[in-house]
């Protein structure tokens, strides 16, 4: 960018000394024009020629040669170099505004890692996290970037997961913690056991689907590829016919004067505008995207993503925690931590989800000395003595089955029943939660008035009713298997209109085929999983599914931009191009017109960077 500052500096001085100073010696002036013109036109004109030979005829390069070299065959050599130099400082304009889109994008996505420090033989030493293999032990101190996956095996810290997540609260990490690679280690120094290498570490993944973002054209930009393709040779032809008919068929005027016109309507048709803010607007949407959390494959996932009509959710680790916890403990005559205790003391040794949910809910010590005669009854629960005391805990067939009277519960979840020397004591409900994010989900989308709602899930109909009650959704298909997903999402796919777009959000590794066959594919609070990013068109970083709501917005926004520019462009070229067929506009006109079209079309294009 320098040297074309540089270039079109140098062109411009030279330019103003050659229209400002009439020098005696009649050559002079041209010369200077000439000298101008070739600095700043040459590499155009170079483009031109090279693309003729691809078979390449009309694009803007060629327009902007044959209309500024005709300028120069009817003497019109000020207007001929302003052509060019004007379009190379409009284009200048462009490439800085796509390099800030491109920065802001490589700064937030700055999480690269230069360097890893690897415990070898008692001694660090600083490797290419590419060297590390799994297994390995590295170090990270403090204000260096996590190199790779791994988990921690000792220290704590705080780490800054802005870089991939947007969130700016930093989390806290100890013995025992997961932690992704691009990460920022704040305070403390801690050691870590690598468990993936570089080329599958989050980092790794995040970087190469950032840097192929822009790889997968919107229908915009391919609708705009086509276009040009035909509106240029349009318009050349046009150019001659105005170039040739009025002065030798219809004897108007002169030769010079229609060819004049004939070029400066050249000029002005050139579609930059159009060619260079569209693939920009949808450019600085994925960066806007990026800027929130969230990560999109392509443009046309964007675009799609302003149309849809259906959203279709996965409901555990989507809609739901996807961790079962103690919801409540109901106790009879004993207290509710005596209840909680007999439970966990009895669930001690095993290795179960529901025996983790209860330690998780109990706050104290446990003492194994006061278990003993542990026994497992397959189908039923455990059967225990603590503290000298039998125990029965497990479901309500075991309770039957050992003739103890209880009040069975209805309540949605995993119910566990206790009884303490045959005596019914109360039950523990266990059970997933809500997130609580997801509310703010579905009442965001029936603002952007989403024709329907769908959940599809394997659990049970009743818990699954429950969750869809309570989050107001429109339907709700439970105990499905994988294949069924699959023909509910096909059926609805049928009942969508032409135009619009159902989106399905999974976790992206289960539910990979649901995400294949949908219009677009979103892994939900996925980071880290192998399959999530390759399985999904938009990957949302954080465990917020809310943020689906914001990729809309953003989206919407983006093609709101798109079109006005569309509109705006055309709109300005075809007044311009009347008035200059008709001879009122002249080739600076035409100049002004087209320069600044571009850069009124690129400064909105930048507004779909901003994500409030």
């Amino acid at each position: 960018m320098k040297k074309d500052l540089i270039k079109i500096l140098i062109a411009f001085i030279l330019f103003i000394v050659s229209l400002c100073i009439p020098f005696n010696a009649m050559w002079i002036n041209p010369a200077l024009y000439l000298i101008s013109y070739i600095i700043v036109g040459a590499e155009i004109i170079f483009k031109a020629i090279k693309n003729i030979f691809k078979g390449e005829v009309f694009d803007e390069c060629f327009l902007m040669t044959i209309a500024t070299i005709g300028a120069i065959c009817i003497g019109e050599l000020p207007e001929a170099v302003a052509v060019m130099l004007f379009y190379q400082v409009g284009e200048m304009f462009q490439d800085y505004a796509v390099d800030k889109s491109k920065k802001s994008i490589t700064n937030l996505m700055n999480i690269r890692p230069d360097f890893a420090n690897i415990e070898r033989d008692g001694k660090q030493e600083k490797v290419n996290p590419e060297e590390v293999k799994i297994g390995d032990t590295i170090i990270v101190k403090p204000g260096e970037k996590v190199p790779l996956d791994g988990i921690v095996i000792d220290g704590k810290s705080l780490l800054d997961t802005s870089a991939l997540t947007g969130e700016s609260v930093p989390v806290e990490i100890e013995k025992g913690s997961e932690v992704l690679s691009g990460c920022i280690n704040q305070t403390g120094l801690f050691s870590m056991k690598v468990t993936k290498e570089f080329e599958e570490s989050t980092v790794s993944k995040i970087l190469n689907l950032v840097e192929n973002a822009s790889n997968k054209k919107s229908k915009s930009e391919n609708f705009m590829t086509k276009f040009a393709k035909v509106y240029t040779p349009t318009v050349v032809v046009i150019a001659a016919i105005l170039a040739i008919i009025p002065p030798f068929i219809f004897q108007i005027g002169s030769f010079t004067e229609w060819l004049y016109r004939a070029l400066s309507f050249l000029v002005v048709s050139c579609p930059c505008a159009l060619v260079i803010s569209i693939p920009l607007s949808f450019f600085a949407g994925i960066g806007g995207a990026s800027k929130a959390g969230i990560l999109v494959k392509g443009s046309n996932y964007l675009e799609a993503l302003a149309k849809t009509e259906i959203v279709v959710f996965d409901k555990t680790g989507t809609l739901t925690k996807g961790v079962f916890e103690v919801q409540k403990v109901n106790a009879v005559n004993i207290s509710e931590d005596e209840l909680l205790k007999y439970a966990v003391y009895a669930e001690n040794y095993s290795n179960h989800p529901i025996s983790a949910s209860l330690k998780s809910a109990y706050k104290g010590e446990i003492d194994e000395k006061l278990i003993s005669n542990t026994q497992e009854l397959a189908g039923y629960g455990i059967e225990a003595k603590i503290d000298d005391k039998d125990v029965l805990v497990g479901n309500s067939k075991l309770m039957k089955e050992k003739n103890i009277a209880f009040t069975e519960c209805d309540e949605v979840g995993t119910v566990i029943y206790v009884a303490v020397n045959k005596e019914y004591v109360g039950y523990i409900l266990i059970a997933d939660t809500i997130k609580e994010d997801a509310k703010n989900l579905v009442s965001g989308l029936k603002n952007y008035n989403i024709a329907k709602t769908v959940m599809l899930t394997g659990d049970k109909i009743k818990a699954s009713q429950k969750v869809a009650n309570e989050l107001k959704l429109d339907e709700v298909y439970a105990e499905l298997l994988p294949n069924e997903k699959v023909e509910k999402v096909e059926e609805l796919l049928k009942i969508k209109s032409k135009d619009g777009k159902l989106v399905f959000i999974g976790d992206g590794i289960n539910d990979a085929p649901v995400l294949a066959i949908s219009d677009i594919g979103i892994s939900m609070g996925a980071l880290g999983s192998d399959a999530a990013i390759e399985a999904s068109d938009v990957v949302i970083m954080t465990d917020e599914p809310s943020k689906l709501v914001t990729a809309i917005k953003i989206a919407k926004k983006t093609l709101r931009i798109v079109k006005q520019n569309i509109i705006f462009a055309i709109f300005v070229k075809v007044a311009i191009l009347i008035l200059t067929a008709i001879g009122i506009s002249t080739m600076w006109e035409a100049v002004f017109a087209d320069v600044g079209v571009s850069v009124i079309a690129v400064l909105n294009a930048l507004r779909a960077m901003r994500v409030k």
